[in-house]
């Protein structure tokens, strides 16, 4: 998600100097802070020795499969995942979601589906998980706010979850709804946004390899403030297309608007593609805040499509990307 237009960046949105000296002191006991890039096998390595040091909360995932696509990147700290993160539903700063969270009921869950496909229906959260091959990807994460990580999701391929519904020749877009309950997502109360929270691809981002249903983080099911427990993960687009806690797919003939477009159509557009050369009206997009390295995150060049050019390129072919941003 994002900042309304009238808000800047705070300072109570940096992360304090107390939590990051506890990290790091909590890094040093662990033995888990290491220097370098990693090959990817020592990277999936090192996750998994993470997770033996301080075991992480909540039910396993069971057998997850390893995937070609993760980057070879050390991955943040479950502390930096799940502490510092955008979920406007549960509050607008950085903490608000770990706080606020921790009672909301994600079980049962189902997920409606229609539009235009040939098996609409109301789905079983569980039943759909339990018929899924689950993959850990470890993906960078680029917040438009100019701050990034890299996180160890697990998930479904999206295109393998969306073909159990037999979208037709008339699906160009799939819209994504989440949870409207102002009971259990106190924030809802407020207008900070047009509730609720709606995202859209168009088809063929959905169905590109990289684009994921994650269900998971360091191989448990995903926490309430990261999106529990189901969210779409795009990982060349900025992190507020990762719509969370979604109950409603929806297959279209016309491109849906999206949430923070319909509030900022001249800051927020329905691509939202990593674009280094193309700066946000008030900020730069050209380098990002790496969460995790430093007390206030070191400051690393971005890349296009946050990195993943080679699998994504292709779907805007010819499309002027900084007039469909």
């Amino acid at each position: 998600m994002r900042y309304k237009p009238t808000e800047k960046i705070l300072a109570s949105e940096i992360t304090d100097e107390a939590d990051y000296l506890n990290r790091r002191e909590f890094l040093k006991l662990a033995g888990i802070a290491t220097a370098g890039a990693l090959v990817s096998s020592a990277c999936q390595a090192d996750v998994a020795e993470a997770v033996a040091e301080r075991p992480i909360p909540g039910r396993s995932l069971g057998k997850v499969a390893k995937s070609d696509f993760s980057t070879t990147a050390k991955p943040n700290s479950y502390e930096d995942i799940t502490t510092y993160n955008n979920f406007y539903e549960f509050g607008t700063g950085k903490s608000d979601p770990h706080r606020n969270a921790k009672d909301f009921v994600t079980e049962p869950w189902t997920v409606t589906v229609d539009g235009e496909c040939d098996k609409p229906g109301t789905y079983d959260f569980d039943e759909l998980l339990r018929a899924s091959a689950l993959e850990e990807r470890i993906y960078r994460l680029r917040c438009v706010e100019a701050w990034s990580m890299i996180i160890p999701w697990v998930g479904i391929p999206m295109a393998n979850l969306l073909k159990r519904f037999e979208p037709n020749s008339r699906a160009r877009f799939v819209r994504f709804v989440t949870l409207y309950d102002p009971t259990r997502m106190p924030a809802q109360r407020r207008p900070i946004l047009d509730w609720p929270y709606i995202e859209g691809l168009t088809i063929a981002e959905a169905m590109n390899p990289l684009t994921i249903m994650a269900v998971g983080l360091y191989g448990k099911v995903l926490p309430n403030q990261n999106g529990a427990p189901l969210r779409l993960i795009v990982p060349w687009k900025y992190g507020f297309k990762s719509i969370k806690s979604i109950v409603r797919i929806q297959f279209t003939e016309k491109q849906p608007i999206n949430t923070w477009q319909a509030s900022a159509p001249h800051e927020y557009g329905f691509y939202a593609n990593v674009n280094p050369e193309v700066d946000h009206p008030r900020w730069s997009q050209a380098r990002e805040r790496r969460i995790g390295t430093g007390l206030f995150g070191e400051k690393i060049p971005t890349q296009m499509f946050n990195g993943y050019g080679e699998h994504v390129a292709h779907l805007y072919s010819g499309l002027d990307l900084a007039k469909h941003y």
